[in-house]
């Protein structure tokens, strides 16, 4: 474990900020507002962003409603990897082809330099008007290329930490493999591990959060409802998995977990919530929504209280891991 820095301190419940960049369905800047304030008025004090969120949008409104707050009172994490830059092929379209509802004039361009990640912080804290972040995750470095990730890219962001330039670095991506030889080979103080330690399925559990713990490295989890399947106390046949269809072993899988959410009297959401938190190594989990009643309804579902012989009849069913809290 490493000893010379201070891991940052992450509030155990995050707001990530994807929907108020136009995910799925557009959004005015009024309606934006009023699902940030909600966020805030449930006592969220974490907002994760990205440039890749909605090609700036989600920094530029994240970022003037935080202005409004006093800085010592939020925790705020952004991404780097991916540079916004002016779409030559621009002709009036949306970005739809990555699920953002908004005008794809500029393009994403990949820049794992040391220049590239100076500038990505640099541009990112123009758009979010706030000089200070906390934390800076390479955002889905497997997509691009990984071994130059670890060769260029996290050195650069481990030279901005030493700087003083940003408070802490990480990754954030779906992949597990990603996540793991991240952790391995780079000096990280937090990953951001999407989808894949979730209460429906665990892989992260055999590579990610061994490799956290034997480093001292911080885990954020995400997208723990696996793309709203678990979103709802009765999951239909016909939800959302992976932006796509519910495999028969999936479904299955689920509804053994329902039973026991039934047995219990627990609902399927708040388990979903907080199963992340009961490993050691996992600080923060990260809830996005695009509706205020929702972010409220997280926020209650997250301080819901779960009796133990829960966990403990879906340990011995096999559907969890053990906790290791």
């Amino acid at each position: 474990m490493r000893m010379s820095r201070t891991e940052p301190t992450i509030p155990p419940l995050g707001y990530g900020a994807a929907n108020v960049g136009n995910l799925f369905r557009a959004l005015t800047d009024d309606e934006a507002w009023a699902v940030l304030d909600a966020a805030w008025d449930s006592g969220i004090r974490y907002f994760d962003t990205a440039p890749h969120y909605g090609l700036g949008l989600s920094e530029r409104r994240l970022g003037a409603f935080l202005q409004t707050k006093p800085r010592e009172d939020f925790f705020l994490s952004t991404k780097a990897g991916r540079l916004l830059r002016p779409n030559p092929a621009y002709a009036g379209g949306l970005d739809t082809d990555n699920d953002f509802f908004v005008p794809d004039d500029l393009q994403r361009v990949w820049d794992f330099s040391d220049a590239g990640m100076r500038t990505s912080l640099d541009e990112s804290r123009e758009r979010l008007g706030i000089d200070r972040i906390d934390l800076v995750y390479l955002h889905d470095p497997e997509r691009h290329d990984l071994d130059l990730a670890i060769a260029e890219a996290f050195p650069a962001l481990e030279r901005l930490r030493d700087e003083g330039t940003i408070g802490a670095i990480g990754v954030g991506s779906m992949v597990s493999e990603a996540l793991a030889r991240s952790v391995r080979e780079a000096d990280l103080d937090a990953i951001m591990i999407a989808g894949r330690y979730t209460l429906l399925e665990q892989p992260a559990a055999e590579d990610v959060l061994p490799a956290c713990r034997e480093r001292g490295t911080g885990v954020v989890a995400a997208s723990v409802f696996n793309s709203g399947l678990l979103a709802k106390a009765e999951p239909t046949r016909d939800s959302r998995y992976e932006y796509g269809g519910v495999p028969d072993e999936i479904w299955d899988r689920l509804q053994r977990i329902v039973a026991v959410c039934r047995a219990h009297d627990v609902p399927l959401p708040a388990a979903a919530i907080q199963f992340p938190l009961r490993d050691a190594a996992t600080r923060s989990v990260v809830v996005g929504s695009s509706r205020p009643e929702q972010v409220r309804q997280n926020a209650a579902l997250a301080a819901t209280d779960i009796p133990h012989e829960f966990w403990a009849e879906l340990e011995d069913a096999g559907l969890i891991p053990a906790s290791t809290d």
